[in-house]
C-alpha cells in the first residue's frame, strides 16, 4: 500500500467487510471524538496502517484471498495487506476512554450527544491487564472527555496513570482538554506524551464550532506542554474538513510546528448525530496529500520526527497520512 494508495483509502474513510472474515474478532468500536460510535477495522498492508469504518454502503469491500485480505472497488484491487487485531481501541496499545460523556458541546463531536459511561481505575487495570497478556502491547494511551470539569479529569487522569506507571514498564500517552497545570502534573505522574487538540487552527471557525472552548487557551497548554514533556513528545489533532481553507492550514501549521509542537491532520466524517450541526466535506486524496506534505515538510524544518513518538495516534497511524511514517 503506497501512500497514494493510502490517501485514497483514507479519503472514503469506510469498507464493506465480507462476512468470512469474522470481523467481530477484529473491530474496534471507537468511544471518544468525531467517530465515536462507529465500529471499524485496521487494515495493514506493508508498513502501512489504516482504520476503515464498517459500513454497508462503502465503495470499498474487504474480502479474503488465500492467507491474505484485499481492500477491492468494483472489480479493481486497491491492496492487499492483513486485518490486524485491536487490543483496546487500536493494535498494539490500551488506547481507553476514561469519560465517554462531555459538558462541551463542540458541533463537530458526537460524544456529547450520546452521554456514555465513565470506566473506574479498575475497569482500566483490567483492560490494561487484558491487553498486556497478549504479549502485544506496546504503549498505554489515555484520553477523556468532560464528564464534570477539566480539573476533575485531569486528577482522575493523574491518579490513574500513577498507579499504570508502578505497574507496567510501558509509555504512557495522554489526551485530555487542558488546565493551568495539567502538563506538569500528567509528567510528573508519570506521562510521557501529551496530546491538546486545536480542533481547528482558524480562530473564527473554532469559536463556531467549539463554542465552549478557548483556542488560546489550548494554544498556550501546548506551549507549556513542550517546556515539560520536550520535543517530539507534544502534539494535537487538527481537524480537516470543516470548511477552513488550505492556507489557513498551512498557516496554522507553521505556528504549531514553530512551537515545536506536532500537528495530526484528521480527516473528519459527518456523523448521523451531528448532520444538521454543521456542513463537514472529508477532504479528498489529493488534498490530504498536499496538506500531508506540506506537514512533513515543516516537521523537518524545525527538526520534529514523529518516528520517536511512542503512543497514541502518532503510533498509530491509522486515521491519518502521518509524515516519516507514511509520506
Amino acid at each position: 500500500m503506497s501512500s497514494t494508495v493510502k490517501a485514497d483509502l483514507l479519503s472514503i474513510g469506510s469498507v464493506q467487510i465480507d462476512p468470512s472474515l469474522f470481523p467481530a474478532q477484529l473491530t474496534s468500536l471507537a468511544t471518544a471524538g468525531p467517530g465515536a460510535g462507529g465500529s471499524s477495522i485496521f487494515f495493514r498492508s506493508g508498513d502501512r496502517r489504516v482504520r476503515l469504518t464498517i459500513n454497508e454502503l462503502s465503495p470499498l469491500r474487504a474480502v479474503p484471498e488465500d492467507e491474505n485480505v484485499v481492500i477491492v472497488r468494483g472489480d479493481d484491487v486497491i491492496a492487499r495487506g492483513m486485518l490486524e487485531r485491536p487490543l483496546c481501541h487500536c493494535p498494539e496499545q490500551a488506547y481507553i476512554t476514561l469519560s465517554e460523556k462531555c459538558i462541551y458541546d463542540c458541533q463537530f463531536c458526537p460524544v456529547p450527544k450520546m452521554q456514555g459511561g465513565i470506566k473506574d481505575s479498575k475497569k482500566v487495570h483490567r483492560m490494561v491487564a487484558e491487553a498486556y497478556a497478549t504479549g502485544e502491547l506496546k504503549a498505554i494511551s489515555l484520553t477523556s472527555g468532560v464528564a464534570v470539569s477539566p480539573e476533575k479529569e485531569v486528577k482522575r487522569m493523574v491518579d490513574i496513570v500513577k498507579q499504570l506507571t508502578r505497574e507496567y514498564d510501558l509509555p504512557i500517552g495522554v489526551s485530555v482538554y487542558p488546565t493551568a497545570s495539567s502538563s506538569a502534573e500528567l509528567y510528573s505522574a508519570g506521562a510521557c506524551e501529551i496530546k491538546y487538540n486545536v480542533e481547528t487552527m482558524d480562530p473564527e471557525l473554532f469559536r463556531r464550532v467549539c463554542p465552549d472552548l478557548s483556542l488560546y487557551t489550548v494554544l498556550d497548554a501546548l506551549d507549556t506542554a513542550v517546556n515539560v514533556f520536550g520535543r517530539n513528545r507534544v502534539s494535537s489533532n487538527f481537524i480537516i474538513g470543516l470548511g477552513e481553507s488550505d492556507e489557513t492550514v498551512r498557516k496554522g501549521i507553521k505556528r504549531l510546528t514553530d512551537r515545536c509542537i506536532i500537528p495530526i491532520l484528521r480527516p473528519i466524517s459527518p456523523h448521523p448525530l451531528r448532520k444538521d450541526a454543521i456542513n463537514i466535506h472529508r477532504p479528498d486524496a489529493a488534498r490530504l496529500l498536499k496538506l500531508g506534505g506540506m506537514l512533513k515538510e515543516m516537521l523537518d524544518c524545525q527538526s520534529l520526527c514523529v518516528e520517536k513518538s511512542k503512543t497514541m495516534c502518532l503510533l498509530c497511524t491509522g486515521c491519518d497520512l502521518t509524515p516519516h511514517r507514511d509520506i
